[in-house]
C-alpha cells in the first residue's frame, strides 16, 4: 500500500482497519478462521453483522472495498487461489452532497473571528486558506513555508497517495498568511520537527486535522450559521461557488487534487434556474442566441 500504490498514511489505517473489523467479528463470534480460509458465506455473515450494527450504507460500502483489496492482495502474492470476495457486492449509494455555505455565509463565519485573540490571525488565515484553495484538511495541516510560492500566486500541494499539485491562491488568503507569520509565528518557538510547517499552535506544534475540526466548529457556534460544518463544508463551497460561476469543471478537478471528473460531479449541485440560465445563454438555438 505505501510502495506500490503510494498510499498516504490515513488511507492505509483505513484500510487495515477494515481488515481488524472483520477479524473482530470472527474473534467475537468465537469463529477460529486463518485470512485464508475465509468464505463467501462468512463475509456474507459478516456484512449482515455490520448492517445490524447501524452502519451508514457508504461505510459499509468503504469497508468492502478495504477486504476487497486485502484479497486481492493475496490473490496476487499467490497466497490464495480463489479470491471469496468476488461476489460480494456494495449496498447501494446515493450520492448525498454534504451541506453548503452560501457565499454570504462564508463572508459572515471569516469575518466573525475576533483578530484581538491570539490565535485570532491564525485562524482567519486557515479559515482563507481552505476556502480560497478548496483544500482538504489533511493538505492543510500538512502545507508548509517552502510550498509557498507567492510571487507566482501558487501554493504546492501533497495529496491523496502523495501525489503533488500546484493550486492557486487568493489575494487575501495570501494576505492574511503574511499577517500570521509575521505577528504570530515568528514570535513563537518552534519545535524543530516543525519548523517548515505553516499552521501551528502556541508550543511550536504544526496543528493536528482535530484542531482544525474544533476551530470551525466553534467559529460556527459563534457566528450562529445553522449548519452542520466542517472544513470539508469549505471545500466544497469551494468547488460549487467556482463551478456556479462558470469555472470550468476540469479546472475545478484539477484543483481538489481529483483523480475522475465524476467525483467532481458530485461537488457541482447546480440548482434548475442555474441549469436553465446556462442553455438560455449557451445552447445554440436558444432566443438568446438567434
Amino acid at each position: 500500500m505505501a510502495y506500490e500504490k503510494s498510499l498516504s498514511k490515513n488511507s492505509i489505517a483505513a484500510y487495515l482497519s477494515d481488515v481488524e473489523k472483520l477479524a473482530f467479528f470472527f474473534n467475537q463470534n468465537q469463529k477460529e478462521v486463518s485470512p485464508t480460509g475465509v468464505t463467501y458465506s462468512q463475509l456474507k455473515e459478516f456484512l449482515i453483522w455490520i448492517n445490524g450494527l447501524g452502519v451508514s450504507a457508504s461505510t459499509q460500502a468503504r469497508i468492502i472495498s478495504g477486504i476487497k483489496a486485502f484479497y486481492k492482495y493475496l490473490l496476487i502474492e499467490e497466497i490464495i487461489d480463489q479470491d471469496p470476495t468476488e461476489l460480494l457486492e456494495s449496498p447501494r449509494i446515493g450520492r448525498k452532497l454534504p451541506d453548503t455555505l452560501s457565499i454570504d455565509e462564508v463572508n459572515q463565519l471569516i469575518e466573525s473571528i475576533d483578530l484581538s485573540n491570539e490565535n485570532g490571525q491564525r485562524n482567519k488565515a486557515i479559515l482563507e486558506t481552505l476556502y480560497s484553495c478548496g483544500l482538504r484538511v489533511s493538505e492543510l495541516t500538512n502545507l508548509k513555508l517552502s510550498n509557498l510560492y507567492f510571487k507566482q500566486g501558487f501554493i504546492k500541494i501533497i495529496g491523496k497517495g502523495d501525489k503533488e499539485r500546484l493550486v492557486p491562491i487568493g489575494k487575501e488568503a495570501m494576505k492574511h498568511i503574511e499577517l500570521y507569520v509575521d505577528n504570530f509565528r515568528n514570535s513563537i518557538e518552534i519545535k524543530a520537527e516543525h519548523k517548515d510547517f505553516l499552521f501551528l499552535n502556541k508550543r511550536g506544534q504544526r496543528l493536528s486535522r482535530v484542531m482544525i475540526f474544533l476551530i470551525i466548529k466553534n467559529q460556527v457556534k459563534l457566528c450562529g450559521i445553522k449548519k452542520s460544518i466542517s472544513p470539508h463544508t469549505l471545500r466544497h463551497s469551494f468547488a460549487s461557488h467556482m463551478v456556479e460561476r462558470g469555472a470550468d469543471l476540469r479546472a475545478v478537478q484539477e484543483m481538489l487534487g481529483h483523480e475522475s471528473i465524476t467525483t467532481t460531479e458530485i461537488y457541482t449541485h447546480l440548482d434548475r434556474n442555474y441549469l436553465k440560465k446556462a442553455i438560455d445563454q449557451f445552447h445554440p438555438r436558444s432566443k438568446k442566441n438567434q
